[in-house]
This record gives structure tokens, C-alpha cells and sequence, in this order.
């Protein structure tokens, strides 16, 4: 069973850094595109950033400058690491990750949600 392990996540001030981390884990084919989303109370989930498996990355605007999207494919494991922290960056944060299965079917799985809150 595929399962998206995360860590990290807390609180911060405005201005301060986090790390946060998702592991896949189980028995998988291969880990295509890895993302993380996000969502503030009353709104909708939202693309933070994603990176594929070659390493290509996309970021949310709001992210752009201040967040950064890695991944260590011997560990399958996604990094997001959040510097200049703001107010609005508060939110509950997901992993993300589209995994080929043993049978080469792909499926979309989503890890737990992580509460990062920033505080001014």
C-alpha cells in the first residue's frame, strides 16, 4: 500500500523558515510528478509548488522567490523548504504525488496535512 508520509510543519514567525518533507512509502513502479498544496481556512487548495521526476519545477507566485521545491529520488522523498515566511503563508500543507504502480497503473495519492502557521 502506498502511503505519502509528512513532517515538518509548525510555527513560525513572519520572516522565519520551515522544511517540510514527504516520503512515499510501500511497493511502487516509479514516483512521477511530487507537489505541494496548500489550504487556508475558507479557501480553496491550492498548487504551492511541483517538481517532476527530471527535476523541473513550477511554483505558485506567491511562492516564487521564497520557497523551494527539491526531491531526493533514492529516498522518494519531496523537500519544501519555506523562507521569508508570511502571515498569509499560514495554511494546512499537503503532499502531493502522482506514483506508477507494480501493474503500471498511475494513480494520484495525497499524504496527510501538515499546519504551518505564521505569526507577524
Amino acid at each position: 500500500q502506498v502511503q505519502l508520509v509528512v513532517s515538518g510543519g509548525g510555527l513560525s514567525q513572519a520572516g522565519g523558515s520551515l522544511r517540510l518533507s514527504c516520503a512515499a512509502s510501500g511497493t511502487f513502479f516509479s514516483i512521477n510528478s511530487m507537489g505541494w498544496y496548500r489550504q487556508a481556512p475558507g479557501n480553496q487548495r491550492e498548487l504551492v509548488a511541483a517538481i517532476t521526476s527530471g527535476g523541473s519545477t513550477n511554483y505558485a507566485d506567491s511562492a516564487k522567490g521564497r520557497f523551494t521545491i527539491s526531491r531526493d529520488n533514492a529516498k522518494n522523498t519531496v523537500y519544501l523548504q519555506m523562507n521569508s515566511l508570511k502571515p498569509e503563508d499560514t495554511a494546512v500543507y499537503y503532499c502531493n504525488a502522482d506514483i506508477t504502480t507494480i501493474l503500471k497503473n498511475t494513480y494520484n495519492y495525497w499524504g496527510q496535512g501538515t499546519q504551518i502557521t505564521v505569526s507577524s
